[in-house]
């Protein structure tokens, strides 16, 4: 099979599905056999803020995300597990696209706690492998750009703010393009969504790099560093000094300087957003934009970042995924948010004008709105 590595090609998937495959109407329709239904097991299992943003979409669509999802879960236990050497996981990583078309294969030396995804990963690639064949290559081609971040990264460090953008493409922009090409592709979206790779790649590159800023602790005790050394090092000489008592105001300051790059994003996520017209699509995409600047509000400025554990309560999602009916619902939190941070920005902080800036542009932008079309 070849696989669209450079760019995706929605027209070309488009005409697949429609007049090739045929029969999707009828795949909805089918009750989950074991093995989906096992993935979704796995799927709770390992996505505590995704399992619930998935189920707000609806029939094969949910499907296809979920095995999306645990095909990255299963490529980012491999990356994250330090106790797999380079020589063993970089092949792995490499040829990913390829194990999914390989029913017998798995991998059970992990010791990761969602170690089941690859312990039992002939589940999940059976189901990759019952997906239309559109869906298919979508997928594998977000494989390939993954295991190219990951594996680049896994052999050097992330030095520059280019390398960070960088990065953060490959393991989860890619994701989000695939998304978009796949809402297209289902005929859910019109062409601009699948085909304006900028405004989705932002996106991507807002979720992922909120979700390194929050797991900067994780990532020291699992001896990984995923912060630009670009930035930290004009705060400290080592990165990790900055879990010491000591050196707390300049590891917040580093912090505070990251969150107002990963705000930078905001604008083109809301152009995003405001393209996309199937209510269960908008909602799923919405939450998660939601998340992850609640996530920069909790973590901007709190040195808990360096200390323990900052995440989104469950129960907040599940809110949230109640309350994302519309653009107008998005702005309206969005301005929480940001009242939020602007209420803990340190008047002597190097990044505060840079933050109010960039804070002032999303305020204007989530004021309300009454001309904007709702999702369908």
């Amino acid at each position: 099979m070849e696989f669209l590595r450079s760019r995706f090609q929605p027209k070309v998937i488009y005409n697949l599905i429609r007049y090739k495959m045929g029969g999707l109407a009828k795949v909805e329709q089918d009750p989950m056999s074991e093995s989906l239904q096992t993935c979704y097991k796995y799927l709770n299992e390992t996505g505590r803020s995704y399992a619930p943003i998935t189920q707000t979409l609806k029939g094969e669509l949910r499907h296809i995300f979920c095995i999306l999802y645990l095909v990255v879960r299963a490529m980012d236990t491999v990356e994250d597990d330090m106790t797999i050497s380079l020589e063993t996981k970089v092949p792995i990583l490499k040829n990913f696209h390829n194990l999914l078309y390989q029913p017998d294969w798995r991998f059970m030396d992990s010791k990761k706690q969602s170690r089941q995804v690859l312990e039992d990963f002939p589940t999940i690639s059976q189901e990759f492998r019952n997906l239309a064949v559109a869906y298919q290559e979508v997928i594998a081609n977000v494989a390939c750009e993954i295991a190219d971040g990951m594996v680049e990264y896994l052999q050097k460090q992330v030095e520059s703010v280019q390398d960070w953008d960088k990065y953060c493409d490959h393991v989860f922009a890619s994701v989000t393009r695939g998304m978009s090409v796949i809402f297209f592709v289902k005929g859910l979206e019109n062409p601009i969504v699948g085909e304006d790779k900028r405004l989705s790649t932002s996106f991507g590159l807002f979720l992922q790099k909120s979700n390194i800023i929050r797991d900067f602790l994780e990532d020291q005790v699992n001896g990984q560093a995923f912060w630009p050394k670009e930035v930290w090092s004009k705060y400290g000489k080592n990165l990790c000094d900055f879990t010491k008592p000591e050196n707390i105001v300049p590891a917040l300051q580093c912090l505070n300087e990251l969150i107002t790059n990963d705000l930078q994003y905001v604008p083109d996520v809301f152009l995003y957003l405001s393209q996309l017209r199937n209510q269960s699509v908008f909602k799923f995409c919405a939450v998660q934009m939601m998340i992850a600047i609640a996530t920069l509000a909790a973590c901007y400025n709190n040195q808990q970042v360096f200390e323990g554990v900052v995440k989104i309560q469950k129960g907040q999602v599940e809110t949230l995924v109640m309350d994302i009916t519309d653009m107008q619902a998005v702005r309206a939190i969005t301005r929480q948010y940001v009242e939020e941070i602007y209420r803990k920005i340190p008047p002597t902080d190097p990044s505060s004008e840079q933050t109010q800036n960039i804070l002032a542009t999303i305020r204007k932008l989530s004021m309300p709105n009454d001309t904007t079309d709702s999702p369908q």
